[in-house]
C-alpha cells in the first residue's frame, strides 16, 4: 500500500514539474489566431484595397495621389476625410492585417479591427465629400467606391475572427481558474489529512 502510495505521489510531482509548461502553451495558444478559410477572405479583401490605390477616387486622382497629396489631388480639391481614409487603409486595412495574417497574433487582429472600424465612418465622409463637393469638382470614383465597400466587409471578417477568438481565452481561462480552485481544494484536503494523521502528543 505504501509502495503504491509512493509511486502516486511520484506520478504527481512529475506532473507538477511539467504543469507550468502546459500552462504557458495553453496561454501561447490563446493569443493566436486561427482564421481558417476566412484567411483567404482577408487576404482577397487585402489585395483588392491596394489595387484602389491605383484606381481613380476621382477624377485623375488616383488613390496614391490622394495618399500622398499630389499634384492631381490638388487640382480635383481632395478634402482632408478622403486624406484620412487612404491613410487609414494603408495603415490598418492592409498594414495591419498583413501583419495579423502572417503573425496570427490576436491583438494585432484587434489593432487591424479596430483601424478598419474606424476608417468605415471615415470612408463613408470621403464619398460624401465628393458628392458636395463645388460645382465643377468631380464626385466619387470607382477606387473611394470600391476601397470603402472592401473595408466595410474587411471590418466584418475581422471581427469573425477577433470575437470568436475572443470567447475561446474567456473559457480557457476559465478552465485555468477551475483546475487552479480543483488543486487548491486537493492541497487544502491533504493538508487536513496529514493533520488527522498525526497522533496528539
Amino acid at each position: 500500500m505504501l509502495r503504491v502510495t509512493g509511486a502516486a505521489d511520484r506520478n504527481g510531482a512529475g506532473f507538477d514539474e511539467f504543469k507550468g509548461d502546459i500552462e504557458d502553451v495553453e496561454r501561447r495558444v490563446a493569443r493566436e489566431i486561427d482564421p481558417g478559410a476566412r484567411a483567404l477572405v482577408v487576404a482577397t479583401l487585402v489585395f483588392v484595397i491596394l489595387a484602389t490605390f491605383v484606381l481613380p477616387h476621382t477624377g485623375s486622382a488616383r488613390g496614391f495621389d490622394v495618399l500622398v497629396g499630389g499634384d492631381a489631388a490638388i487640382r480635383e480639391a481632395i478634402a482632408l476625410p478622403s486624406r484620412v481614409f487612404t491613410w487609414l487603409t494603408l495603415v490598418f486595412s492592409v498594414g495591419f492585417s498583413i501583419l495579423a495574417l502572417i503573425t496570427r497574433r490576436w491583438g494585432v487582429a484587434w489593432i487591424a479591427l479596430a483601424g478598419s472600424a474606424v476608417a468605415c465612418p471615415i470612408g463613408m465622409l470621403a464619398v460624401w465629400s465628393r458628392q458636395t463637393v463645388a460645382h465643377g469638382h468631380p464626385g466619387p470614383g470607382i477606387g473611394l467606391i470600391v476601397a470603402w465597400i472592401a473595408v466595410i466587409l474587411l471590418t466584418f471578417h475581422w471581427a469573425r475572427v477577433v470575437w470568436s477568438r475572443t470567447a475561446l481565452q474567456l473559457a480557457a481561462e476559465e478552465q485555468r481558474r477551475k483546475r487552479a480552485a480543483e488543486r487548491t481544494g486537493n492541497s487544502l484536503l491533504d493538508d487536513f489529512g496529514d493533520d488527522a494523521a498525526k497522533p496528539d502528543a
